[in-house]
């Protein structure tokens, strides 16, 4: 289960839970839009009277022309999706889907290499020394 605010009720995390994963088969399976290419669907933060969910996803593919082409064609077909989601989802109100490209695993990747080469400097220095 994802790491949510304290804020959300333990309801709300279980129903952004719930829509991560069907969002993740609608994209996957339903969804015929040729800019959205494979993503996954990492995180669903949900507002507590469910008005909005902003959904973070991951590509294969960082290039910010990608990235543009696919939360267009995400937005643009964010009707579809939503439609599709309320036909599995019964909850009173059904969010406004606003997607955002997850940077967080790009960006512990280069915070990883960082890492590795300050401790293979600091091993040469002790070699050295």
């Amino acid at each position: 289960m994802a790491k949510h605010s304290k804020t959300i009720p333990v309801r709300g995390i279980r129903v952004a839970d719930q829509i991560q994963r069907d969002l993740a088969e609608i994209v996957a399976y339903e969804l015929k839009d040729p800019r959205v290419g494979m993503i996954t669907v990492t995180e669903v933060q949900l507002t507590p009277d469910y008005a909005h969910a902003k959904v973070f996803f991951t590509m294969l593919s960082d290039e910010a022309e990608t990235i543009k082409n696919t939360v267009a064609g995400l937005q643009q077909a964010s009707g579809y999706i939503r439609g599709q989601l309320g036909r599995r989802l019964h909850v009173h109100t059904l969010p406004q889907l606003h997607f955002v490209h997850d940077t967080s695993t790009a960006r512990g990747i280069e915070l990883s290499k960082l890492i590795d080469e300050a401790n293979a400097t600091r091993s040469k220095d002790d070699d050295q020394a």
